[in-house]
C-alpha cells in the first residue's frame, strides 16, 4: 500500500519551481494556480529569496502548488487515484492537509488555493499579533516533553514523530523553555511568523470558516488520514471542517503515521517540496520504503515507486 504525502510550511527553498517550468503545460497549470491563490507563483517559485517565501502569506500557496503541480506530473488525480482503490491513501502535514484533500477528491485544485490563499494571508495577519513563535523539542519521551511543554505555558503545536515535538506560544516562555529544556532534549527555535496551531491563530480559524462557507466540498473518493488524530474522514463536509479546526489544534503526524503503519503502508512518496516528511518517515516508519519528489529528474523513480507499492 501507498501513502502519498504533501509537506507543510518549511519544506520550501528558493526556485523551487523553476525547473519544473521548462515545460510548457507545467508552467500553463502553475498559471491557473497563480490566478486561484491570487499569489505570482511564477516568481516566488524561482525568483524570490529565502525570506520572501518564508512569509507565511507567500510559502503556503508556494508549497501546495508545488504538492499539486509535482502530482499533476505524475498523472495523479482524483479520479486515477480512486481506481487504485484500498492500495493507496493520502495525508499532508499542516497547509499539505489542503492540497492532500485535492487529490482525494473531497475539493477542486481551485477551491484548495482559495482556501489557502485565505489561511495564509490570515494567519500571516495573526502572527503579526503578539510576538509569538514555535520551538522544536528535539529528544526526550513524548509524553513528558508535552507535559513540560504545557507546564512552560506553551502548546504542543506538532507532534511529528518519536524525538520531535514542536512548542508554540510566547516568545518569552519560548525563550525561558529553551533556558530550562526538558530532560534528554534540545530546543530550537524554528524560523517561523508565530504560534501555528494554537489559540493564538482564533482570527484566521474565523476567517478561514467564512470563505469556506462559499465551498461545496464532495466525500474523498480515496482514503484521506486527518492531521487531527490520524483517522481517515470520509465526507467531505467533516474534510472541510477539520481543515478549518486545524489553523487552532495541533498537527499529529505521529498519529497519521501510526495509521499507516497499521493500515500496511510500504511505501510513502513525498510529492513537492519533498524531503522533511521522508525524514519523519525514516524515524516513524521503521522499515518502510520513502521516496520524496523534488524535481522534474524524479518523476521516472516516482512512477517506479508507485507502480511498486500499488501492485
Amino acid at each position: 500500500m501507498l501513502a502519498i504525502v504533501c509537506p507543510g510550511q518549511g519544506s520550501q527553498t528558493p526556485g523551487l519551481l523553476a525547473p519544473w517550468l521548462e515545460d510548457a503545460s507545467a508552467r500553463d497549470l502553475l498559471t491557473g494556480f497563480s490566478e486561484a491563490s491570487g499569489t505570482d507563483l511564477l516568481r516566488h517559485g524561482t525568483e524570490s529569496d529565502e525570506a520572501t517565501i518564508r512569509d507565511t502569506a507567500v510559502a503556503q500557496p508556494l508549497i501546495a502548488a508545488a504538492s499539486l503541480l509535482s502530482a499533476h506530473a505524475l498523472g495523479l488525480t482524483a479520479q486515477q487515484l480512486a481506481s487504485l482503490g484500498d492500495r493507496v491513501l493520502v495525508s499532508g502535514h499542516s497547509v499539505g492537509e489542503i492540497p492532500a484533500a485535492a487529490l482525494a477528491g473531497a475539493l477542486t485544485d481551485e477551491q484548495a488555493l482559495e482556501l489557502i490563499a485565505v489561511r495564509a494571508q490570515a494567519m500571516a495577519e495573526a502572527a503579526h499579533a503578539a510576538p509569538t513563535g514555535m520551538s522544536a523539542v528535539l529528544g526526550g519521551k513524548a509524553d513528558e516533553v508535552i507535559t513540560a511543554i504545557e507546564a512552560a505555558g506553551l502548546k504542543a503545536a506538532n507532534v511529528n514523530a518519536p524525538g520531535q515535538v514542536v512548542a508554540a506560544g510566547s516568545q518569552q516562555a519560548l525563550e525561558q523553555l529553551a533556558e530550562n529544556p526538558p530532560a534528554r532534549t534540545r530546543v530550537i527555535a524554528l524560523k517561523v511568523a508565530g504560534a501555528f496551531h494554537t489559540d493564538y491563530m482564533a482570527p484566521a480559524a474565523k476567517s478561514l470558516a467564512e470563505a469556506a462557507e462559499a465551498v461545496q466540498p464532495t466525500d474523498p473518493q480515496v482514503t484521506l488520514l486527518s492531521n487531527r488524530d490520524g483517522t481517515a474522514v470520509d465526507a467531505g463536509a467533516e474534510v472541510l471542517r477539520r481543515i478549518i479546526a486545524q489553523v487552532t489544534s495541533p498537527v499529529r503526524w505521529d498519529q497519521c503515521m501510526e495509521s499507516m503503519s497499521a493500515m500496511g503502508v510500504t511505501g510513502v512518496l513525498e510529492l513537492m517540496p519533498g524531503g522533511t516528511l521522508v525524514g519523519l518517515a525514516k524515524r516513524g516508519l521503521k522499515g518502510v520504503a520513502s521516496y520524496a519528489l523534488t524535481s522534474p529528474e524524479d518523476l521516472e523513480g516516482a512512477a517506479e515507486f508507485i507502480t511498486e507499492h500499488t501492485s
